[in-house]
């Protein structure tokens, strides 16, 4: 039998990745509205998120960091697309 560590709770990583886009100057609203990012895709960052073990590690770095971040914190799976759509805006 296959045994799967439960997803995290969907408001916190919702928050979580909006937020860590956020400090990096990405908008994924804006992302969205321009045709870059869909609704599926924001769904799949924050579903993925909620897989994350990291996630004291990021709400520490989301303390530590404020806005004007060049990069996603650490260990972050959504690092390279953050900072794709970092240069496309």
């Amino acid at each position: 039998m296959s045994h799967t560590a439960p997803l995290g709770d969907p408001a916190l990583h919702f928050w979580l990745t909006r937020s860590v886009a956020r400090s990096m100057g990405v908008s994924l609203g804006d992302a969205m509205a321009e045709g870059v990012l869909s609704k599926k895709d924001y769904a799949d960052l924050v579903t993925n998120c909620r897989r994350c073990a990291l996630v004291a590690h990021c709400e520490a770095w989301l303390g530590d960091q404020g806005n004007g971040a060049q990069t996603a914190p650490d260990g972050c799976m959504h690092a390279d697309l953050f900072d794709h759509l970092k240069q496309q805006a």
